[in-house]
């Protein structure tokens, strides 16, 4: 059964399971629950809050695989899959924050993350923050080649505030918090007053962002564990060809009691050959 057909399925069973048979006839009737659903105001541009520009560099779009620079229409479709099925997770409960990990080096975690973040701004309804809490080896800002002058260690180490770490990289409905300075103590940091004061800014910024948090891999460190209390949901990266089956088994043992979307399998080598796309 192929993805689309699973998803169709599924609904179907959903829509016939509502109470007092309100599933959608063929000619496309909408049920009370559907038309009961508020809609969601446009946010004015005078309600946004502006932050620093920083330039990128197209090479380093094109060379990283960033969605920005991305041709193949089978990437772009398969991140907005993704995006889609995020946002009902979260919405449905009231989740904001996403960290992204991965079991270890090179599977994939920050393009994951960069995409992701790419994604979620092109709806026309969700706000997002993009940042870089690998504060080992913080790579976002290398992989979109920004031009920026501060990092977030710099605000963690008190040498820069928050509006000089957060900046706008052109792309509308997304701002992002690079780093290019790596810390050995870095979960020291993240259990900081000053980190909490910079979730807790980013939270209460309007309107209300989803926050995609580039974290360290889960296997390699004790950052993820000492950062979850704050995060509301992970997301698991793996690859094919590279992530071990008995290292993914442990990793699902130590994200047991986190909130867990699920995995995305980077690097498949599985396509879609149907005629229609």
């Amino acid at each position: 059964m192929s993805l689309i057909e699973e998803v169709m399925r599924r609904q179907a069973h959903e829509r016939s399971a509502m109470p007092g048979g309100l599933a959608a006839s063929a000619g496309g009737a909408m049920s009370a629950a559907r038309l009961a659903r508020p809609m969601v105001a446009p946010v004015p541009d005078s309600a946004v809050q502006q932050y620093r520009a920083a330039a990128l560099d197209p090479e380093a779009l094109e060379r990283n695989r960033v969605l920005l620079r991305v041709q193949d229409v089978a990437v772009s479709r398969a991140y907005k899959i993704l995006r889609t099925r995020v946002l009902h997770r979260m919405a449905g409960n009231n989740w904001y924050t996403l960290g992204v990990t991965g079991t270890g080096a090179g599977e994939g975690k920050t393009i994951t993350a960069i995409n992701l973040a790419i994604a979620l701004a092109q709806d026309p309804n969700a706000w997002v923050f993009l940042v870089d809490l690998d504060l080992q080896r913080p790579q976002i800002g290398a992989y979109l080649g920004m031009s920026y002058e501060y990092g977030l260690t710099d605000f963690l180490t008190g040498q820069a505030e928050l509006e000089q770490v957060v900046y706008d990289i052109g792309i509308k409905r997304l701002a992002v918090v690079p780093n290019a300075s790596p810390v050995e103590t870095s979960s020291e940091h993240l259990r900081s007053a000053r980190m909490a004061d910079f979730i807790n800014a980013l939270e209460a910024q309007a309107p209300r962002r989803y926050i995609i948090l580039d974290m360290p891999p889960i296997m390699v460190s004790d950052d993820v564990l000492a950062f979850a209390p704050r995060v509301d949901s992970f997301l698991l990266v793996a690859s094919q060809g590279l992530t071990a089956r008995r290292t993914l088994a442990n990793a699902k043992e130590v994200l047991s009691e986190l909130n867990v979307l699920g995995v995305v399998l980077n690097r498949s080598t599985e396509h879609n050959d149907s005629p229609y796309y």
